[in-house]
């Protein structure tokens, strides 16, 4: 440092002057080409819509003063009737389509279901064996967990599903949503459960951002004797780790709040053709998901701290696609399972169709991350390998913590080559999201689409075409969790 310090000192003032004014200018013009690569980047982004812009007021926040389950349906129905004044009402005839689902009588008008599944929905009983609380994940709804609701509502559990704040509406609810907001609601449904149910088990059944949602209510309420804990944990997909690039993606939003450019809050913005499912996502939704993990980690931190713990931990039941591209399936294992204490805790891991990789039809990348998957091991936990790796004749079987393999009566459909994140916790049967065989759906059918030719002309994205969006081993996760709930022999 003292070689430089001489070297800069003894340079003539007329080669600092220049070299000062090459920095200057340096900056300057890396400010104008970024400014410029900016302007085309949101050039180059999809026009906004009413349903990206409008702000509804009477969406639940944590400061909302709502305190129990009748004021939260409440303040809901009068959100839905905002919905309908704001954006039914007013979108134009450029925006309508019978393929969207604010365009009313459309094939994704969700008032085509004869129930309208976007809203917080109960399903009481006579003299309830248990309650259950459903929690959908980020940019869902209520719809995505409604099989779960049935079955468990036949075998005489209550069941309530609470609606997620900025979910179930409009996109645009999604940047500005906090998930201390969505935390606030599981406490009410909580609530409301520990009030019809008594001293009667509940359990929590989270998909994607609902298991980290029951996850903190689960740490608060071991801390807290005024809230119920809950007897056990249900996870489908559960977004316990994202990718931590979405921590800086929020810069790019909170740039576009500030100078006003509204398409840069956006990851990415689709046309709206799912009536239970928004397919435009905001950056500020995944920094939520973010945070919420960020949490829960820092939740068992403390927790591990402890020496003594006057409550036990909840039993934990995951079932999870091996390949996953919307939540990081080894932090299931590494930031959930491994983290868990001692106890009845399973994981379910659903393996690819080694047809597929048997004939090279599966990236090398992609088989490696498999393979370190299926060797997690644990103390702690069981670890359920659902695969047809060991099979000459493809059948599935169970391969249990590494044992011997135990055959199962299931097969992989033709050309299904893995499941998803979407497809875990629906039917193959549902009207919606099934299969070609499923009931007629009273609008658009999402399950089995498949279409050929150029792919820039068509609305739907090649990749929501090729995603699957129902799982054909929904019959045995529906088994394992009547059992796990201790209800397979039980009637209403």
């Amino acid at each position: 440092m003292s070689l430089l310090h001489t070297i800069w000192y003894k340079l003539p003032w007329w080669i600092l002057r220049k070299a000062t004014w090459l920095v200057w200018l340096s900056f300057l013009g890396t400010l104008i080409v970024s400014g410029i690569l900016l302007t085309l980047y949101i050039q180059s982004l999809p026009s906004l819509s009413t349903w990206h812009t409008v702000k509804l007021k009477s969406e639940f926040t944590r400061k909302s003063k709502v305190n129990d389950f009748e004021s939260y349906l409440a303040l809901e129905k009068k959100l839905f009737r905002e919905l309908d004044a704001k954006v039914y009402d007013k979108i134009s005839i450029e925006e309508q389509s019978i393929i969207n689902r604010y365009t009313r009588n459309s094939l994704s008008d969700p008032k085509r279901w004869a129930r309208n599944w976007n809203r917080t929905f109960e399903l009481p009983v006579d003299d309830p064996k248990m309650g259950v609380l459903l929690l959908h994940g980020m940019s869902d709804s209520p719809y995505s967990l409604h099989a779960q609701a049935k079955y468990l509502h036949e075998k005489g559990v209550w069941v309530v599903a609470m609606r997620m704040p900025g979910h179930g509406t409009i996109p645009s609810g999604l940047t500005s949503i906090k998930w201390q907001d969505m935390a606030a609601a599981t406490e009410i449904g909580m609530k409301r459960l520990s009030q019809k149910v008594g001293n009667r088990p509940i359990h929590i059944i989270g998909y994607s951002t609902g298991a980290p949602l029951a996850l903190n209510y689960t740490f608060k309420a071991l801390n807290d004797d005024r809230l119920r804990l809950p007897s056990s944990l249900i996870f489908f997909s559960p977004a316990i780790g994202i990718s931590k690039t979405a921590s800086f993606a929020v810069w790019q939003s909170r740039i576009g709040h500030l100078f006003s450019l509204p398409k840069m809050e956006w990851n990415s913005i689709a046309p709206e053709y799912d009536p239970f499912k928004y397919n435009s996502f905001a950056i500020n939704a995944a920094d939520q998901v973010y945070r919420v993990c960020r949490k829960v980690q820092k939740q068992f931190d403390a927790y591990d701290k402890q020496t003594l713990h006057s409550k036990s931990f909840p039993s934990v039941l995951t079932f999870q696609s091996i390949i996953d591209d919307t939540v990081t399936v080894s932090d299931t294992v590494d930031h959930l399972y491994k983290r868990l204490p001692k106890g009845d805790h399973t994981l379910v891991l659903f393996d690819i169709n080694n047809y597929f990789s048997k004939n090279m039809l599966v990236k090398r990348k992609t088989a490696a991350k498999i393979d370190v998957l299926k060797s997690a091991t644990g103390n702690n936990y069981t670890l359920d390998l659902i695969s047809d790796m060991n099979s000459s004749r493809g059948d599935l079987q169970l391969i249990r913590d590494h044992t011997t393999p135990k055959d199962l009566p299931l097969h992989w459909p033709k050309k299904v080559f893995s499941l998803s994140h979407l497809a875990m916790p629906i039917p193959a049967d549902d009207p919606l999201y099934g299969n070609e065989n499923a009931p007629a759906s009273p609008g658009i059918q999402l399950g089995h689409l498949s279409n050929y030719g150029e792919a820039s002309a068509l609305e739907i994205s090649p990749s929501a075409l090729l995603r699957l969006r129902w799982n054909p081993f929904h019959q045995y996760t529906e088994e394992r969790i009547l059992t796990f709930l201790g209800l397979e022999r039980q009637s209403k």
